[in-house]
């Protein structure tokens, strides 16, 4: 096998790999023991996910300009999309559980539910015209929230609640609800030719009126008018209405809005735009939250690709708030639908560095709805896929990747078009839908996968190989992952089995001490022992268990 890259903690292990060392069972070796580690999350924007009830799709709703159902957008060089909403809800999402818990999937990211205004927006330009321009675009997304406290009306069904969807999914599937929240913006507020209902407006949950932008701009608006004072007198992101973090009656609104959804049954909170918020507000808001629901996962998206950036939000003191991990989706792309080797992944991981509060705990994806879809083949899709599921994090993958759906469309290229009830039916038997199923069912049995420290051996271009350990209370799991891009099957050294009779998960068979493992193209192995094998040496473990984390926490 050709040489590749070893990290230097990890390369000790080839040295001891017929050394027996006195094991000590007490001893804990593991990446994380956060309870949610163990989740698989499929993520959806749910009104682009499937159309269960037609009845709440409010057709009628705007006229014109202003009308909000199927608004197609098509930009020179891309391809079709849309900007109205077009049918998703929660039935949609409850007729497909058993689809996405089939694929292994144990949570479901859904976009925010909060009331939308009822118009398309008429302010802002164009899409296609620069950046954040929503001319002509409506709330589907769910982002553009008017009243925190209520359900968008397309989203319900008579006998369908937030709630009851909730029940659901946990009850039937084995499925925890992700709620996706937003708490340093409402909806477009200014630049609009004239005033619309709702925009730049927020309701208190009796309906009562608490803020209104009045079509102003920030710097525009009177801190005396009551009114005013719940928004920020600076501009930041588009024409949303930016809320102010120095203001508690801010924080007590979202607060008690979210505190709502998780009592009837958000399980954990993605953190829309994180960073448009400073550090001490996600702080204050993260101990309101967790007072009342001790441990509560939260994860936050900060569009940033410097991982030093990112990791000040998971630090305790500016919230313990886990990150999406942007720099990983960045080295995903290059090695999954690029030609970089497999070394690129090792620059993402920050296993010695301490600069997470624990790198283990963040979100890992390689696509989402606010870049362009992953650009890869099938192939490609797998070899992710397997990469994702096996490595440190939570994986998380974007509705329709299971099938290569629009790979390389850009938001207003397709990137959130309609998936429909027809590409599920279809979607079964897909290959990347089958190996998906494979990879991820494994990671959802083997707690190694879930929580085990990464110990990282050899990635050369096209193949990959690490353990994963756990070893805690009474249980200790190791795996052996092998991985391999290439269009030709792939030998790993003998070496690494050490004097351990190993299982291979995928095919159910055992591999004696002396084997060489073989993985054939664009394939995965995973090989485990219920145990602390003889191959690794407890020192590197402590190494890597104290180095990771922030603090040596």
């Amino acid at each position: 096998m050709k040489t590749g890259t070893y990290t230097g903690l990890a390369a000790a292990i080839l040295l001891a790999a017929c050394a027996a060392p006195v094991r000590d069972v007490a001893e804990s070796f593991h990446g994380t023991l956060e309870p949610f580690a163990s989740e698989a999350v499929y993520f959806v924007v749910t009104d682009r996910f499937v159309d269960g009830d037609p009845a709440n799709n409010h057709v009628d709703q705007g006229e014109g300009d202003t009308a909000t159902f199927d608004r197609p957008i098509h930009l020179d060089g891309q391809d079709e999309a849309n900007i109205g909403y077009l049918g998703g809800d929660f039935k949609g999402i409850v007729d497909n559980a058993g689809y996405i818990a089939d694929m292994g999937f144990t949570a479901l990211w859904i976009t925010p539910i909060v009331d939308n205004p009822d118009e398309a927006f008429l302010g802002s330009t164009p899409p296609g015209e620069g950046a954040f321009t929503d001319k002509g675009k409506t709330g589907y997304h769910g982002y553009w929230g008017v009243n925190f406290f209520v359900v968008d009306e397309h989203l319900e069904s008579a006998d369908l609640s937030f709630a009851d969807l909730t029940k659901t999914l946990q009850q039937d599937h084995g499925i925890k609800t992700v709620l996706d929240i937003v708490g340093n913006h409402g909806s477009p507020a200014f630049t609009n030719p004239v005033e619309q209902p709702k925009f730049g407006e927020i309701y208190a949950a009796d309906g009562t009126l608490i803020a209104d932008h009045q079509n102003l701009h920030p710097n525009d608006l009177d801190p005396d008018n009551p009114l005013h004072a719940f928004f920020s007198n600076e501009p930041d992101l588009a024409q949303l209405a930016d809320v102010d973090p120095d203001n508690p009656d801010v924080l007590e609104y979202f607060a008690a809005a979210y505190s709502q959804w998780i009592s009837q049954g958000a399980a954990a909170f993605r953190v829309d735009t994180i960073r448009h918020m400073p550090h001490r507000f996600w702080k204050a808001f993260s101990d309101r939250i967790r007072s009342e629901h001790p441990g509560f996962f939260m994860f936050g998206e900060s569009f940033e690709y410097d991982a030093a950036k990112i990791a000040e939000h998971t630090w305790p003191e500016n919230g313990g708030i886990s990150v999406l991990d942007f720099p990983g989706q960045e080295a995903m792309n290059e090695v999954f639908a690029g030609s970089a080797p497999y070394s690129r992944l090792l620059d993402y991981l920050h296993l010695e560095s301490g600069i997470y509060q624990n790198p283990y705990e963040l979100m890992t994806f390689y696509d989402n709805h606010d870049m362009a879809r992953m650009n890869a083949d099938a192939s490609g899709f797998v070899d992710a896929n397997n990469w994702l599921f096996t490595s440190r994090g939570i994986p998380v993958v974007y509705y329709g990747s299971e099938v290569a759906f629009q790979a390389g469309a850009r938001e207003h290229g397709g990137n959130r078009n309609y998936f429909g009830q027809a590409r599920v039916d279809a979607a079964i038997g897909h290959p990347v839908r089958n190996a998906l199923s494979e990879i991820a069912d494994l990671r959802k049995r083997l707690p190694s996968l879930q929580r085990g420290l990464q110990v990282n051996l050899e990635f050369t271009k096209n193949t990959a190989g690490f353990y994963r350990v756990y070893q805690h209370d009474d249980q200790a799991q190791t795996s052996l992952v092998l991985l391999n891009k290439g269009d030709d099957a792939a030998t790993f050294p003998a070496v690494w089995l050490g004097n351990t009779r190993w299982r291979d998960e995928l095919t159910g068979t055992m591999l004696d001490a002396g084997e060489a493992p073989r993985v054939e193209a664009h394939g995965v192995k995973v090989l485990t022992v219920d145990a602390l094998p003889d191959v690794i040496d407890t020192a590197t473990l402590r190494a890597l268990h104290s180095a990771a984390r922030r603090s040596g926490g």
